[in-house]
């Protein structure tokens, strides 16, 4: 039996974050906890993951020093959080950023119908005036 002692502890957290790190948007999306934890003062590499301040699934997109005021929740030029990780999966829509928008061919659930994204790049509201050549209602 290993004893459960603090350093046994370390190395087993050491060994669930490094093995994050291969884990598909789709699985990581479930255990966002898995993933370092925003603090502000950490060191952020970009293209990694980390678990922020709303304990959502964030990819870092500029490596940087956190700070108190450069949250993943309110920092978009800085994080994106990770909306559709598994394209078969239906998600409600969520208003996106310019860094995480909807790609082409990208299904949401929005006010009680199920649309689907024509273009890439795509950050508008489905159904909103306007936005019949961005957006197509399938159901």
């Amino acid at each position: 039996m290993i004893e459960l002692t603090r350093a046994n502890l370390e190395k087993y957290r050491k060994a669930i974050l490094a093995s994050s790190e291969v884990l598909e948007d789709e699985t990581a999306i479930e255990v966002p906890m898995l993933f370092p934890r925003w603090v502000a003062g950490i060191e952020l590499v970009a293209q990694t993951r980390i678990c922020g301040d709303d304990e959502k699934l964030y990819t870092v997109l500029q490596s940087h020093t956190a700070q108190e005021d450069w949250k993943p929740s309110e920092t978009p030029s800085l994080f994106a959080r990770v909306l559709i990780p598994d394209p078969e999966v239906i998600y409600d829509w969520e208003q996106p950023d310019s860094t995480n928008a909807y790609k082409l061919g990208d299904k949401v659930r929005h006010n009680g119908k199920i649309w689907e994204s024509l273009i890439d790049g795509n950050v508008w509201e489905p159904g909103a005036v306007g936005t019949e050549a961005l957006w197509k209602e399938i159901n």
